[in-house]
């Protein structure tokens, strides 16, 4: 007779609920305390309890840092954020890149509130930029959020001499960009480098002669949707 596979107990259940439940960003972290503190502050009052709960779990949700399995083959591009593809066309880098104003394909990624809001690099190579430039914080769906909002923009160096340019721009909500990417740091594509509060957008500009993949209206997965090939 057959014996049946022993399970770990609580250990097991523990194990599973990690593999389901995503770890939350630290920049996340205050957030979910300050709902907490206020359910804790509110114990006596049902009400106020609920209020902090609720805080504290939409932004857990919110800020939540799902893994990433990124491509292995060579030249890819993935994308660096959960969204919709709302705009692929060419356009000049940022300005304040120094990169001139050739336009370059570019990929634009909408991010709502419910989207996981963490960057990750969209290739690996080297930090050679990265510019913070002030400006409006309109609705990051409309065509004026490249130019006129918010941003920062990282360009990354790969092995090969490609330069991709990745531009978190700061939407309608969103009032604070973070980005851990310095000048000379080594990225690996997939690897999480920012993060934006709240809804937002990132631009992707690729080399001169790269074809991209995605369509517009498709929904990406950041760090395992390839948005392109590099020649």
């Amino acid at each position: 007779m057959a014996r049946r596979p022993r399970t770990e107990g609580p250990k097991h259940v523990v194990e599973l609920v990690r593999s389901t439940v995503p770890p939350v960003h630290p920049a996340g972290l205050p957030f979910v305390a300050a709902g907490l503190g206020v359910a804790l502050a509110g114990r006596k009052f049902r009400w106020l309890r609920r209020a902090g709960l609720l805080a504290a779990g939409a932004s857990a949700a919110f800020f939540r840092h799902p893994p990433r399995v990124p491509p292995s083959r060579p030249g890819a591009v993935v994308a660096p954020a959960d969204g919709v593809i709302c705009v692929i066309d060419a356009a000049a880098p940022p300005a304040e890149l120094g990169m001139g104003d050739a336009p370059l394909p570019r990929v634009s990624i909408f991010l709502s509130l419910l989207d996981a809001h963490v960057q990750r690099a969209p290739v690996s190579g080297e930090v050679v930029a990265a510019q913070h430039k002030p400006g409006r914080f309109g609705s990051a769906d409309l065509a004026a959020a490249s130019t006129e909002n918010e941003r920062t923009s990282l360009r990354i160096r790969t092995d090969a001499g490609a330069d991709i340019v990745a531009v978190q721009i700061a939407g309608l909500l969103a009032r604070r960009i973070v980005c851990d990417a310095h000048v000379g740091d080594k990225l690996s594509i997939g690897d999480t480098y920012g993060l934006i509060r709240f809804g937002s957008r990132l631009d992707t500009y690729l080399p001169p002669g790269t074809e991209p993949l995605v369509e517009v209206g498709q929904r990406a997965v950041a760090g395992e949707t390839v948005l392109a090939e590099l020649p």
